[in-house]
């Protein structure tokens, strides 16, 4: 059986795209491209999508991973979006709960800092009433002591009290692949891997793009009657390839974030609070057993495939946790991993990074080719609706956008409310079938309700996992990343898979020399394929680990 969303059956996924006309081709996998093609193909549209790396690897794996409401755009007073990011995060929440959950967030009243106690409190009754947060979830003051009983780290000397209310924390890169993965059963085809090298024309308008298997070398010409360009970071080049980089263009900005082990950096309570010197804010949120510290926001413009972080990035963020944080004395030695992302807003002529707005933009050339970027993670589903509405209307397709009652590929729980119960149930399975408790906590909270396919992978496959030295809680998830989610190199099971790159890099130096010996079996790798995937995961590991200024020092 040829399953639609095997890494081992791309090339045959790619001759089909290449086969027909497609409705509409998508150029970029990560969380917008993802969700255009989920809606287009729910409307009835034939959609192809390829994304140059894997799904995910850009922005959409690389952000302060919150599915939020847009507290910060009360500050500009930019209400629409703070009401439409809140009821995005709302529908977000509800069609995929196992990658998205409620998190209070602290903001500490401090004195001299952005907010007195009373333009907090009113600040967060109104982003209740635009964001339409439910009753449970509104926001609540807090008297100094209740303040530091929440949360003991906190700087005590000017602390005056505070204020929480929820945000929702999520799985950027999972999200990713579960709308992917939701469109792909559909009806959709998605290829990773696959750079679309030339757009194609005819009659000066663009009736495709020639594309790369980047795995195999071999080229494509896929037609289709729209192409998409949602390539995020890399949208300019293909408008500049198109020769309608015109008016706005992109400004990139660039967001750290660090993550330190919880027995270095015990927060129980998450928090968003002023910096001391420039008035920005960032957030510290406790995840499993880590904390992590974000973001950074400022002018990138170097290489956009691999953003590094700079020695002023690091000291920044490790500055700004110790004004937060003083008894912990955090220095760089104390960073456990670290990612790098690039924001691809829209230029704004006199604003500083941290003041140009989130808002999405939609380019239509001349040619025919529409791009889309700039916008949010939460407000993607509202920006594929945008896209789609566009070719749907010139396609003759009458049915609207439903992408706001689709539940995600995993997350078929019995809704928000029945998550906890659908958890204590599977990791209930899992435990028969040998498994630890954490472990299949772990996967029943990964996979959510697709860890029904892991527990059938484990009853199948038995014990062939030892013959690689990977035990059941490991192979099970691999196998099912390449057959189901099209994993094509150990980097991609490690992070956008499982996000252990990030939260669990132990996990991944003890695992990787045998999952990527598998996964040279499976795909069959010539020693030089092999070499170049080990030396892959080997730099993703020792940038996750150091900041470029702190190589040469270790």
């Amino acid at each position: 059986m040829v399953k639609p969303f095997s890494a081992l059956q791309r090339k045959t996924h790619l001759a089909e795209m290449a086969e027909e006309e497609l409705d509409m081709l998508v150029i970029g996998g990560g969380i917008t491209g993802a969700g255009i093609a989920l809606d287009a193909t729910d409307r009835g549209l034939n959609v192809g999508l390829v994304e140059m790396q894997d799904f995910a690897a850009g922005t959409s794996s690389r952000s302060t991973k919150l599915v939020h409401g847009g507290l910060r755009y009360l500050k500009q007073l930019d209400f629409k979006i703070v009401a439409e990011t809140g009821k995005e995060r709302a529908i977000v929440y509800e069609n995929a709960p196992h990658v998205t959950t409620p998190e209070w967030m602290m903001l500490p009243i401090v004195k001299g800092g952005t907010y007195g106690k009373a333009a907090t409190s009113v600040g967060l009754k109104v982003y209740d009433t635009l964001a339409g947060v439910r009753r449970k979830e509104r926001r609540k003051m807090l008297s100094l002591n209740e303040t530091l009983e929440r949360e003991p780290l906190l700087r005590r000397d000017k602390l005056k009290g505070g204020g929480v209310y929820v945000e929702y924390k999520t799985d950027d890169a999972r999200l990713t692949l579960e709308t992917v993965k939701e469109a792909v059963y559909r009806g959709a085809k998605a290829v990773n891997y696959t750079k679309a090298e030339t757009l194609l024309y005819r009659n000066g308008k663009v009736i495709g793009a020639r594309v790369k298997d980047v795995e195999s070398g071999q080229t494509y010409d896929i037609y289709a009657k729209r192409v998409v360009n949602a390539a995020g970071p890399w949208v300019d080049e293909l408008r500049e390839q198109d020769g309608s980089k015109t008016g706005k263009y992109l400004y990139l900005t660039k967001g750290v974030h660090l993550v330190f082990d919880q027995s270095r950096f015990p927060l129980k309570q998450a928090v968003y609070f002023d910096t001391e010197n420039d008035g920005r804010m960032i957030f510290a949120i406790p995840r499993g057993n880590k904390t992590y510290v974000g973001t950074t926001d400022t002018y990138y413009k170097d290489d956009i495939t691999t953003p590094r972080m700079t020695e002023e990035d690091l000291k920044y963020l490790v500055d700004a946790s110790n004004y937060m944080f003083p008894g912990m004395d955090l220095t760089r030695d104390d960073v456990e991993s670290s990612w790098t992302g690039l924001r691809p807003l829209i230029f704004e002529e006199g604003k500083s990074a941290s003041e140009i707005s989130r808002k999405d933009e939609t380019f239509e050339s001349e040619s025919g080719l529409l791009s889309i970027a700039g916008g949010k993670l939460t407000g993607y589903r509202k920006m594929a609706e945008r896209i789609v509405d566009i070719v749907a209307k010139e396609q003759g397709v009458k049915k609207k956008c439903s992408t706001a009652k689709i539940v995600l590929s995993g997350g078929d729980v019995g809704g928000s409310e029945n998550l906890d119960t659908f958890i204590k149930e599977q990791t209930a399975e899992g435990k028969r079938r040998g498994l630890t408790e954490d472990e299949a906590r772990h996967l029943s909270s990964l996979f959510g309700s697709n860890v029904s396919r892991i527990y059938e992978l484990i009853d199948t496959l038995g014990e062939e996992g030892e013959h690689y030295g990977l035990p059941k809680s490991v192979f099970a998830p691999l196998v099912y990343s390449i057959e189901e989610e099209m994993a094509v190199s150990p980097i991609d099971f490690f992070n956008r898979r499982t996000g252990a790159l990030f939260f669990d890099i132990d996990y991944v130096e003890k695992w990787k020399e045998a999952v990527t010996s598998y996964m040279a079996t499976r795909f069959n790798w010539s020693a030089e394929q092999r070499e170049a995937h080990v030396n892959e995961l080997e730099s993703e590991l020792y940038f996750a680990k150091y900041p470029v200024e702190t190589r040469e020092a270790n």
